[in-house]
């Protein structure tokens, strides 16, 4: 794969998970409302697709050694592929109770990171295992911080 599409798919599936989990998780445990994750994720899925591939274009310009094809290349994956899985955690939203969803997508996302995980490994070569406790180990940080995150600012401003 080249460098540009792995550059932009790799952070905006990443991206995508983390954010978005952090996102219904803590939204969930704040307000309990579909409606106000349901805003949330298209809201993460618009502006914050457009927020990644910004950085991401900036990274890739900074480094001065990409082309300003592979730079557009790793800006548009970034942005398509946020958006677009960012976009996948409303399914389960839309089809069970909110703490089912919930549960469904952190499953979802964490299943999707492991994947990820795996193909980086295999593509530098590396025990998988160690790539994947790493990155698992620091999403279900950020589920169990904005999950609690969530509870703080449910007993200070409700």
């Amino acid at each position: 794969m080249k460098h540009s599409l792995k550059t932009g798919l790799c952070f905006g599936l990443t991206s995508a998970i983390i954010t978005t989990l952090g996102l219904m998780v803590g939204l969930h445990s704040f307000t309990g409302s579909k409606a106000v994750i349901i805003g949330g994720i298209l809201t993460i899925a618009i502006a914050d697709a457009f927020s990644d591939a910004l950085g991401i274009h900036i990274s890739e310009e900074s480094e001065a050694v990409h082309s300003d094809k592979e730079i557009w290349e790793s800006t548009l994956t970034a942005f398509f592929t946020k958006f677009l899985f960012a976009l996948t955690f409303l399914i389960p939203v839309f089809i069970f109770d909110l703490a089912t969803s919930i549960l469904v997508g952190v499953v979802w996302g964490l299943l999707v990171l492991t994947m990820l995980c795996i193909f980086i490994a295999k593509e530098q070569n590396e025990k998988s295992f160690k790539i994947v406790i790493e990155h698992l180990t620091i999403a279900i940080i950020v589920i169990v911080i904005t999950h609690y995150f969530g509870d703080w600012i449910a007993t200070i401003f409700t």
